[in-house]
């Protein structure tokens, strides 16, 4: 017990949690405890989940900004290689923050989790050469109930760090690229996402 401490409501919108876990190490390496169901609970966060996720992305990749529609889902994201700015958007429709988003530096390194609950679009873009993420959900996936919307909504106003480009109406990613030179890379489908005014 105690093996993690929660910082709840980040950002100012009300679910959002960081999830930082107690490391024990020596010179062989570490330990940690990645999830204990006791102490989520004692932290006010009763989850069942039900499925792990993992991915791997090259640098410049951005992935978002997705939600499910009719079975959305709560996650907990952490990175075990690399590193991503790793992003929530609130979309309860009866929150005092829904268009708000939060993000966060995920890496190797700081071990955090960033847990989103139900009502949230999320999306990351890869920091380093390669970037694995893991991440357990609340529900399983449905692939025909995915919805979206611009990684660059100017309403929402995304600050993906390192990032250079100007918002040119569109989601194409097109004139955008970190500041060493990576082209940024997106799906066509997240390319085709359209603003959350004209999606809700």
């Amino acid at each position: 017990m105690g093996q993690i401490q929660v910082e709840h409501h980040v950002g100012g919108i009300e679910g959002l949690c960081i999830i930082t876990p107690k490391v024990h190490g020596d010179s062989r390496g570490y330990f940690m405890e990645t999830y204990n169901a006791l102490d989520f609970e004692e932290a006010g966060l009763r989850i069942p989940f039900v499925q792990d996720n993992q991915s791997m992305s090259t640098k410049g990749v951005l992935r978002g900004m997705h939600y499910q529609i009719r079975y959305p889902q709560a996650k907990l994201v952490r990175v075990i290689r690399g590193a991503v700015y790793d992003v929530a958007v609130d979309l309860r429709k009866n929150s005092p923050t829904c268009g708000k988003y939060f993000g966060v530096l995920l890496s190797e390194e700081n071990k955090k989790q960033f847990f989103i609950p139900h009502g949230f679009a999320h999306g990351f873009l890869t920091l380093t050469d390669t970037a694995e993420l893991c991440y357990k959900c609340d529900d399983y996936y449905h692939p025909n109930d995915e919805g979206g919307i611009a990684w660059n909504d100017p309403a929402i106003g995304i600050e993906w760090p390192g990032l250079i480009g100007e918002y040119k109406g569109t989601a194409s990613g097109k004139g955008y690229a970190l500041e060493d030179g990576t082209t940024l890379i997106l799906s066509e489908k997240d390319q085709n996402w359209e603003a959350l005014e004209k999606t809700f």
